[in-house]
């Protein structure tokens, strides 16, 4: 394929119905598209990429157009993260980890004090991460422990990204009777955490960091929620944004590629994945993944002893679609996954 014609089949299928959003997200996927191999080999991304997102308003992607944000639905954030995706995987990634950011700051029921933090959070000024240790399936790894003084962090969260980039964090942690309790911490160095660097085989550039926390103090004024903890359960919108990521590789492929069967395949998934109901997503984000190293392999043939090469387009895009088999692999999305890739009894390996 030409140039331009990879251009256009990146830029399809945005936010066809806000022309102004329209226009910004395509010259977005321009950017990050021109700097996806920058980023990748020098494990760093430039401010730029992050000042473009928050001059298109798209930290504030489903705020309220009276807090200053754009108001999208589902349907058509996930068209953003998947174009977006397409271009460049590693800002997306750092992207999207505002989300719980700014949805714990827009509910009714978070302290004012925090919710104050709300127009920073629309604007992109108040950068956004994620450390959820107290969601992660199985024994407490991050524990809240009540005090006078408010809550004492001990433990671990062992994925969090966007160290270094991101202002402050979306906490959570396992506190008393099996509940979970939500906080907002300052995303730096200080008393009782140690950051500990992972060196990940893609998306490096997103600064993922190990916390260890030892005694930190939470005090009031940080404090979101307590809430049961729900063991295996996690938001429809959530998962279904994630599986944009894969859908966007799968994208960058079939532009890469030129017509092909995987285009069919692609609109399949988009389609299984907007359609599916909270016991029917893990499959379709396996089915999704699956589909994104399907799409990654065909690349790397089609582009021959190149596709060998550190820093080619399909290298890269065969580890990125690697690495996301294992983001967020709940036990369910991971079982499915594991279907999925693994021989059945007629030995065939594809959905």
């Amino acid at each position: 394929m030409s140039e331009h014609d990879v251009h256009a089949a990146l830029h399809r299928n945005v936010v066809g119905s806000n022309a102004d959003l329209d226009r910004d997200v395509a010259n977005l996927t321009d950017l990050f598209e021109a700097s996806a191999s920058s980023v990748d080999q020098t494990g760093t991304i430039s401010s730029e990429l992050f000042d473009g997102l928050a001059s298109a308003g798209l930290y504030g992607t489903f705020a309220p157009k009276s807090l200053g944000g754009l108001e999208l639905n589902l349907t058509q954030m996930c068209e953003v993260i998947e174009a977006l995706a397409a271009a460049s995987l590693s800002p997306t990634f750092v992207w999207m980890q505002h989300f719980r950011l700014l949805a714990a700051l827009m509910d009714p029921s978070t302290p004012d004090d925090l919710r104050a933090l709300l127009p920073r959070a629309v604007s992109g000024d108040l950068k956004g991460g994620v450390a959820l240790g107290g969601l992660l399936p199985g024994p407490p790894r991050l524990r809240a422990v009540p005090s006078d003084e408010g809550w004492i962090l001990e433990g671990d969260a062992p994925w969090v990204s966007g160290w270094g980039i991101v202002d402050v964090l979306f906490v959570t942690a396992r506190g008393p009777d099996k509940n979970v309790i939500s906080c907002v911490l300052d995303a730096r160095d200080q008393p009782g955490l140690k950051v500990t660097h992972h060196r990940l085989s893609a998306l490096n550039a997103t600064a993922t960091v190990r916390l260890d926390f030892d005694g930190l103090l939470v005090g009031p004024d940080r404090f979101v929620s307590e809430q049961p903890y729900a063991p295996g359960r996690e938001g429809r919108e959530g998962l279904r944004a994630n599986g944009s990521l894969a859908l966007g590789v799968t994208r960058r492929c079939c532009a890469l590629l030129g017509p092909s069967s995987l285009d069919d395949d692609l609109v399949a998934a988009r389609r299984a994945l907007d359609s599916a109901d909270d016991e029917g997503m893990p499959l379709a984000r396996a089915r999704a993944n699956a589909l994104a190293l399907r799409a990654a392999h065909v690349l790397a043939v089609e582009r021959g002893s190149s596709a060998s090469l550190a820093g080619d387009v399909a290298e890269r895009t065969t580890r990125e679609a690697s690495l996301l088999l294992v983001f967020g692999s709940r036990p369910s999305i991971k079982k499915s996954l594991l279907e999925q890739l693994s021989p059945g009894p007629t030995g065939s390996t594809t959905p």
